[in-house]
């Protein structure tokens, strides 16, 4: 066997060290990666600096910094103060060593293995765990900051009559402390009793005392501070109980106190209070007794107490006191939950009205009338037309429209119009040649609003645009058309530089320019090059020729991006709409504060609420914060952000909210005072769907302000399922211009119907007055219908509509082919104590790939129509005249010809003007059409023959009887009324 250590049967085997340039090799690798590693820490840094500089918020930047690393320091100091000063005082406590047993030679081992280590292994411990309660303590900014700036709220809840602002910005504070302390306290615990053990403070198997009088000492101290804390915790639950979040099987979720919560837990909590005082001075107490008798036994009385009082006794209580009579001892508790949620959600000053349902009046004539003063009726529906504006005005396929384009108002001949409004924005997979120069060079920006009529479509169904082609023009006058800033411009742009932008193209070319506004970051700065490369991890940002002197990066470019980066404290709403406004294209968008602290208010998952059949389809439209919990919400901010600079505008709106008022105390300047909002501005701002869909979701609870009512559940609604959409979400609301009953005139609105709970008739109807500006803005009136009636609901009238044979029948041709059909947005109107529906119809062609709108399905009351355009639907409901062209005479008889040709030909003229006529009452316009051909062919040949006739009769003279017989078989085909195929009008017959 040879020697594997090397001797006389085999070589040694010497195992050296690196040579000099290998140890230099490896250095130099280990400081560059340092290097590397900082300079990628730096360059996040950098470049976040760099941009909030360029948007003028570096104030949020640098509180916000400042804020954290304060935190971080102060709370990773404290704890590793603390856990150092125990191990520390553990170690100068230990024993001095003797008589060794077992266990302390085993010990023995360790300690001398440390003892060369003890102060760095001292300072990693402390280190390890002050990082991670630094990190901790920095992610609860927005604690601190709302808990040193905090200002009163002037309302008090209930039960401790205690400032609503206790509960939503010192209560999270003091909980984070408690946190924390319980945190300190535990590690601290653990880190003293493992250094004890290893220095023989604490024994497991050696014989004699298991502690020394020491290490009894220091450890009943640390339990002290515990039990201590526990003390507090039990305080501050007596406050919790406000806030706190149970299930109540009568209402499901539950916040605030219930009856077993002020008459149970409530004296349980302050029982185990006193208990756990004296409880922690029994353990303080040792520090002199030197024995874990006492704090022993008082510790096990606070853990029986906890499982009895606590637990036990509420159990009772609710058991044998409040089952039996539930309603009655609830009750109190219910109404103050009622008002709470009420004002939390701004729902308090809901108007609910009863409303009959069916109308009295027998005058047709009169609500035909009555009609075109209630509402505009919005046909074009902006959830639908977005391919019909991209097949009609996208002009080039860089240009892009967003999914669902947005409702808005302008002024035509002084009169406010309801207007579909979407901008011409970038598309880069519409690039012919994408590589990194077109696409963050050359393709910078989208180009110019498109805007249509809301009340009008054409002769064939499309859109009346009263903005349109590129360069856009039309209505809305002169403005900066260049989109740099929009809701599909997700990526970086490098502009201002050598390199030219496309513009946008027209029969001449392509139209150049370069970016002469200020946004961005410059990067003529090696430095920020650098930056920027790493942060978005492209080496050519530092070294490509494209970047010369005035280049400027563009990034952050959605609204909803920039207006949470420069106020990470709002929760923003899910869709941002465009606006001219004094020349420029500006995006509005609407941001909330919200709070989770407010005494009995119920809480709502602003993901669930807000989501909607449009928000399943459209990831774009959904709120922020998903998953957040709230019990307070304000539509605080107004926002506004450029779409040409990217300049963010944040205005106060709700000027009496106390949590923006202590937002913009920590961050002082960022939010413009109301004032500053200019009248043309105003103009387009309008109430927020996100924050109407939380309303109305707590409406279907909380419009009723009973407590007994409440309880009952028997007038709980639930908002219906969009009867258009198959993905069984919510119906949206719309923005309508239209009247309420107790309104003198139009007002733009936001309008949604309920149902009862689990059933399919309407129980109310609720709209906002939208219009910004006015007296009634944010006034929520709900019309509820009488539970003794049956009134359709949106599912049962959409079912009316499919179910009736002609329009089944109707529209079975409208799908014939590669045709498909596409439901508008179904708009429910109140009308004289009824309720008119009105449903545009959209027919995709397999050749166009757009819808065109085609039909309107109208109801009222036990009336349906399925007419061409609105204004025919509307007139058939009512009994009014359809057309003012007369009916077709059908008695007349086609003039006779000796002729065979001539009778043959008008035979053919016949038959061809009765498929017509049969083609136009179902509906087939593909051969209503053909029957047109036909008929004038047939026609033709008819006035030929004839006149081929009579010249041969004459035989050619000058004065030959020249007229022809009237090739009309039976009635012109031009008197047949609504002839054309198309879904619009007239502007005055399509407004509503």
């Amino acid at each position: 066997m040879p020697d594997r250590g090397g001797g006389p049967t085999g070589p040694r085997i010497r195992v050296g060290r690196p040579s000099r340039r290998v140890r230099t090799l490896l250095m130099t690798l280990g400081v560059l990666a340092v290097l590397g590693m900082a300079f990628t820490m730096f360059a996040g840094f950098w470049t976040d600096w760099l941009w909030y500089r360029s948007v003028h918020y570096s104030s949020v930047f640098t509180t916000t910094l400042t804020t954290k690393i304060g935190l971080f320091f102060v709370f990773g100091l404290l704890m590793a103060a603390a856990v150092g000063v125990n191990i520390w005082l553990a170690h100068r406590l230990r024993p001095p060593l003797s008589a060794m047993s077992m266990e302390q030679q085993s010990l023995d081992r360790y300690r001398m293995g440390i003892a060369p280590y003890k102060k760095w292994l001292l300072l990693a411990i402390t280190a390890l765990v002050g990082l991670i309660a630094g990190a901790s303590a920095s992610s609860q900014w927005r604690v601190w900051l709302m808990w040193v700036n905090g200002v009163p709220f002037h309302q008090t809840d209930p039960q401790f009559h205690l400032d609503v602002s206790f509960y939503a910005f010192d209560l999270p504070w003091y909980r984070f402390l408690l946190g924390f302390g319980f945190a300190a306290a535990i590690l601290s615990l653990l880190a003293a009793a493992l250094t004890h053990y290893l220095y023989g403070g604490l024994r497991v198997t050696s014989p004699g005392a298991r502690a020394t009088a020491a290490a009894t000492g220091h450890l009943s101290v640390l339990l002290g501070i515990f039990v201590a804390l526990k003390a507090v915790a039990y305080w501050l639950d007596r406050y919790g109980l406000a806030v706190k979040s149970s299930d109540f099987k009568a209402t499901g979720d539950w916040t605030g106190l219930r009856y077993v919560d002020a008459n149970a837990y409530l004296p349980a909590k302050t029982i185990l209070f006193c208990i756990a005082v004296i409880c922690a001075l029994l353990f303080f107490a040792t520090l002199w007794r030197r024995t874990w008798q006492l704090p022993v036994i008082g510790f096990g009385l606070m853990v029986l107490s906890a499982i009895l009082i606590g637990g036990l006794y509420p159990a009772i209580v609710q058991k044998f006191t409040v089952q039996p009579n539930e309603q009655a001892k609830e009750a109190p508790y219910v109404q103050k939950n009622l008002k709470a949620t009420r004002e939390a959600y701004g729902i308090d000053d809901t108007k609910v009205t009863e409303y009959s349902g069916t109308s009295t009046t027998k005058d047709k004539g009169k609500l035909r009338s009555d009609v075109d003063s209630t509402a505009s009726i919005r046909i074009v529906d902006p959830n639908v037309v977005s391919p019909t504006f991209q097949q009609l005005q996208q002009i080039r396929n860089y240009y892009a429209f967003p999914t669902n384009l947005d409702v808005d108002r302008y002024s035509e001949d002084g009169k406010d119009q309801d207007t579909v409004i979407g901008l011409r924005e970038l598309n880069l997979n519409g690039i012919p040649k994408n590589n990194w120069i077109n696409d963050h060079f050359r393709y910078t920006h989208g180009y110019g609003v498109v805007a249509a009529k809301g009340t009008e479509v054409d002769s064939e169904g499309r859109p009346v645009f009263t903005e349109s082609d590129l360069p856009s023009r039309g209505d809305l006058g002169t403005y900066e058309q260049q989109i740099y800033y929009g809701e599909k411009t997700t990526t970086y742009s490098i502009v201002g530089g050598p390199q030219k932008e496309i513009d946008y193209s027209d029969d001449s070319g392509e139209k150049t320019t370069s970016y002469t506004g200020k946004s961005g970051v410059n990067l003529s700065n090696p430095i920020n090059r650098a930056a920027y490369a790493v942060a978005f991890n492209e080496p050519q940002i530092l070294y490509s020729g494209a970047i010369g002197e005035g280049s400027r990066i563009l990034y952050n470019r959605t609204p909803k991006e920039r207006v949470e980066a420069v106020a990470p404290w709002l929760t923003i709403d899910g869709d941002a709409y465009p606006a001219v406004v004094d020349g420029r294209i500006q995006w509005i968008v609407d941001a909330y504060t919200t709070s989770n602290g407010y005494p009995y208010a119920s809480r709502t998952t602003l993901g669930d609420t807000t989501a909607d059949s449009l928000t399943a389809s459209n990831n774009n439209r959904a709120v922020v914060a998903q998953q957040n919990q709230v019990n307070y919400i304000r539509n605080s901010v107004k926002a506004t952000v450029d779409a040409y600079t990217g300049q963010v505008k944040l205005y106060q709106w709700d000027t009496k909210d106390p949590v923006l008022k202590t937002w913009m105390k920590a961050f002082p300047g960022t939010v413009k005072p109301k004032a500053d909002i200019s009248s043309a501005l105003m103009a387009h701002l309008r109430y927020p769907q996100d924050l109407f869909k939380v309303q109305r979701e707590l409406l279907t609870r909380y419009h009723v302000t009973d407590a007994q009512t409440f309880l009952s559940g028997s007038e709980v609604w639930q908002v219906p399922d969009d009867p258009t959409n198959k993905s069984g979400s919510a119906v949206p609301p719309y923005y309508l211009s239209m009247k309420m009953p107790d309104q003198s005139a139009q007002a733009f609105s936001l309008t949604t119907t309920f149902t009862p709970n689990g059933r399919d008739n309407l129980s109310a109807f609720m709209a906002v007055d939208s219009e910004a500006g006015t007296p009634d803005y944010g006034k929520i009136r709900i019309l509820k219908l009488p539970t003794s009636t049956t009134v359709g609901g949106p599912k049962q009238v959409q079912s009316a509509f499919n179910s009736q044979q002609d329009i089944a029948e109707s529209i079975k041709l409208l799908k014939g082919g590669d045709s498909d059909i596409e439901y508008g947005n179904l708009l429910t109107v109140p009308l004289d104590g009824g309720l008119l529906y009105v449903e545009p119809v959209y027919v995709r062609g397999g050749g166009l790939k757009y819808p065109l709108l085609r039909k309107v399905l109208v109801a009222y009351g036990n009336k349906t129509a399925f007419e061409d355009t609105l204004d025919e639907g509307l007139n058939k409901v009512f009994g009014a005249e359809t057309s003012t062209t007369p009916p077709p005479d059908t008695s007349t008889s086609p003039p006779t010809s000796s002729d065979p040709t001539v009778q043959a030909a008008l035979s053919d003229a016949q038959k061809a003007f009765d498929a017509g006529q049969q083609a136009l009452k179902k509906g087939d316009w593909e051969a209503y059409g053909q029957a047109q051909k036909d008929l004038q062919s047939a026609l033709k040949r008819a006035e030929d023959a004839q006149a081929a006739a009579d010249k041969s009769k004459s035989g050619g003279g000058k004065n030959s009887d020249k007229s022809s017989p009237s090739a009309s078989p039976s009635a012109s085909p031009s008197a047949s009324p609504s002839a054309s195929p198309s879904a619009g009008g007239s502007p005055s017959s399509a407004s509503g």
